[in-house]
């Protein structure tokens, strides 16, 4: 695997409530040609375990900021994935709207090359996380996302989904789209993901959409007792794949 640097840095944004956000950075430790990607983080916070996984895509070659997307609200939240967590989580999410999450990923896609990302950039993102990767693809030059079971793409229940659900955002997706998702998911049922699958394929957007059996939400998560091996080890399988074949 690649050496890596780690640093926490602070982003531009355009918003006068909160011009700067916090962010994680994860780079490989040599010069060269390294192709960008964002992290998108859960209802949790820029955690530990979401420092993890920018590590872990670092460690493949790439340039990786994970974003404090509640920086207007409370900026460096790390929450507990307990009941209480659970609930200021949700309470957190009722802060982020798109206009700030557009704000948001425009300027830490910036980030990217500001920090020494070449050539095209991806996207990976976690539950809803994966829903503000789903977004970020409709609005940014984005050449490949992961999505990890992103809740509520098909409604508007969060100010991200407003003013109309985001899938209906899908035909302006111009790059390939990983959407991982295991059947056994309360936070995103059968008839979600196949409504989700049904629009990539109506509006011509390349895309794979991974079913897992008997998988709950939160299946990659390596530290919550969701976690499930094998799943998470084929979805990173197919996240390798996908940012090997499409960014580089």
């Amino acid at each position: 695997m690649t050496e890596i640097v780690r640093e926490k840095i602070e982003i531009a944004v355009a918003d006068a409530a909160s011009p700067t956000m916090g962010a994680y950075l994860a780079r490989p430790a040599e010069p060269g040609d390294h192709p960008g990607v964002l992290v998108g983080f859960e209802l949790f916070g820029l955690t530990s375990y979401v420092r993890d996984v920018a590590d872990r895509v670092a460690a493949e070659g790439y340039v990786a900021i994970a974003p404090d997307f509640y920086h207007r609200a409370a900026p460096g939240t790390e929450l507990d994935s307990t009941e209480e967590g659970r609930q200021r989580g949700f309470t957190l999410l009722e802060t982020v709207t798109r206009e700030g999450a557009l704000a948001d990923l425009e300027a830490a896609r910036k980030a990217l090359t500001d920090h020494g990302a070449t050539g095209k950039a991806g996207m990976i993102g976690l539950s809803f996380g994966g829903h503000l990767a789903y977004f970020a693809a409709t609005r940014l030059d984005l050449a490949a996302v992961a999505v990890f079971y992103g809740g509520w793409l098909t409604t508007t229940d969060i100010p991200l989904g407003r003013p109309e659900p985001t899938v209906t955002l899908t035909g302006d997706i111009t790059g390939r789209v990983l959407y991982l998702v295991g059947d056994a998911d309360h936070a995103v049922p059968a008839e979600h993901h196949r409504e989700i699958g049904s629009r990539l394929a109506e509006a011509g957007v390349r895309h794979e959409v991974v079913v897992y059996p008997d998988t709950p939400h939160g299946f990659f998560c390596h530290v919550r007792d969701t976690y499930r091996e094998g799943p998470a080890d084929d979805a990173w399988r197919r996240t390798r794949e996908l940012f090997a074949t499409e960014l580089r």
